[in-house]
């Protein structure tokens, strides 16, 4: 039986699995998968599991006709206290048991590959969960231990997902270089300041070449919520108006769109009161098909497929100066031109925060732009074009360098097997 260990990058967006050859010290295979769960409208009669994950949630959401539950940003919930639990089909699931379902996947593909249950695994996790919050924090590698317990991992130790994207990068090094590492996901930003050395590849003891780390909690899905809330909700409905009494006209409020710029604040809309609520106010809007738009949204359980277009437009614009932000489904129909000075406005204040953060980090662990050889960007949400220009107006100096901004973390994470020694 060969003698390999898991490097496992669980994202908000996506996931991967590296599967590492202890005696080779080579990566063998790397899977990756969106971090996606559609649990099925109609229980499974067949005693199956009544979810599928990955590619296949989205083909199953949309064949199933958007009836069931689709989960997505599950890590998200990880550090959340007031989620407790979720019912799907009259079973409880907490987040440790949603997390588990991503990581058992993984687990499952890559055991088919190797041919042998491997159960040695180096997870990722970013350096705050929820900002510089230890409660927090704690909860969340608590919820996230439980989770690999519960998708058959035994030997398990738990790397900052920069540093794994550092060693990634170390491999590629001619000569020692001081590096800042930047790893931008869908939940959060993290940075790392460290000193790699090619010479130093697969040596136990690292610690004292880790110079400083931190993080803040906004990424992509941040930049995706934003533009929601300025170019999306206004098509369900956000600038209508309504008269309960006659003659007194006001405004919707707000937080019912608020409500639509994130898939956890969904379950806002399941309780009864609310949907009576949305029902009067589309009555006293005279039906206004703006904000017929929002009941069909809720009722079809389309978010998803919205924030997929979101997601298009935010791709299109990391490569062009235009794109168009275009979704028809069940007579929702937006196609609206969006350049990219327009979409750069939209999340300037999610990028000015990572930017103060960047300042903040930099002072606090007395680090100078120009002590840095080399910049290293990994995760989806550094081919912004906003974040680029961040980064490249803060240090002119220094090239920009990127991996696989999928693969990069969880290859990085397979070498770290140092952390299993002692």
């Amino acid at each position: 039986m060969k003698k390999l260990l898991y490097g496992i990058d669980f994202g908000t967006t996506n996931s991967a699995l590296a599967i590492y050859d202890e005696e080779t010290k080579e990566i063998q295979n790397t899977i990756i998968i969106p971090s996606l769960i559609y649990f099925y409208h109609q229980p499974n009669a067949a005693m199956g599991p009544n979810y599928v994950v990955g590619e296949d949630a989205i083909t199953a959401y949309l064949n199933d006709n958007m009836k069931g539950r689709f989960i997505k940003s599950i890590k998200q919930v990880l550090s959340r206290s007031s989620f407790t639990e979720t019912r799907i089909h009259n079973k409880k699931y907490n987040a440790s048991d949603l997390v588990a379902i991503i990581l058992k996947d993984l687990k499952d593909r890559a055991d088919q590959l190797i041919g042998q249950d491997c159960r040695k695994a180096v997870i990722g996790r970013p350096v705050f969960f929820d900002d510089d919050d230890v409660k927090k924090d704690t909860l969340a590698q608590t919820r996230l231990n439980k989770a690999a317990e519960i998708a058959g991992f035994v030997d398990v130790r738990f790397q900052f997902e920069p540093i794994g994207a550092a060693f990634a990068y170390e491999r590629s090094l001619l000569k020692k270089e001081n590096v800042l590492v930047a790893d931008l996901g869908g939940g959060t930003t993290d940075f790392t300041y460290l000193m790699l050395d090619p010479e130093k590849v697969g040596n136990k003891d690292r610690k004292n070449d880790m110079m400083a780390s931190g993080g803040i909690y906004v990424g992509g899905d941040s930049f995706d919520s934003a533009f929601m809330w300025e170019k999306g909700t206004p098509y369900f409905g956000k600038n209508t108006q309504y008269e309960a009494t006659p003659g007194k006209v006001l405004s919707m409020p707000k937080s019912l769109f608020a409500n639509i710029c994130s898939w956890e604040q969904m379950n806002f809309f399941n309780g009864l009161r609310i949907k009576k609520d949305i029902e009067d106010y589309y009555y006293f809007s005279g039906k206004d098909p703006q904000f017929k738009n929002l009941i069909t949204l809720i009722e079809n359980n389309l978010g998803y497929s919205v924030f997929q277009s979101i997601e298009k437009t935010k791709i299109t614009l990391s490569k062009a100066d235009t794109a168009l932000f275009r979704y028809q489904k069940m007579n929702i129909k937006i196609n609206e031109k969006i350049p990219l000075p327009d979409y750069e406005q939209i999340i300037a204040k999610d990028v000015d925060r990572i930017a103060n953060y960047l300042d903040e980090f930099m002072v606090q662990n007395g680090i100078k732009p120009q002590d840095i050889d080399s910049l290293f960007l990994t995760g989806g949400t550094s081919m912004v074009n906003s974040i680029q220009k961040l980064f490249k107006k803060r240090f002119p100096h220094v090239s920009l360098n990127s991996g696989d901004n999928f693969k990069s973390v969880a290859r990085g994470l397979a070498y770290s097997g140092y952390l299993f020694e002692g």
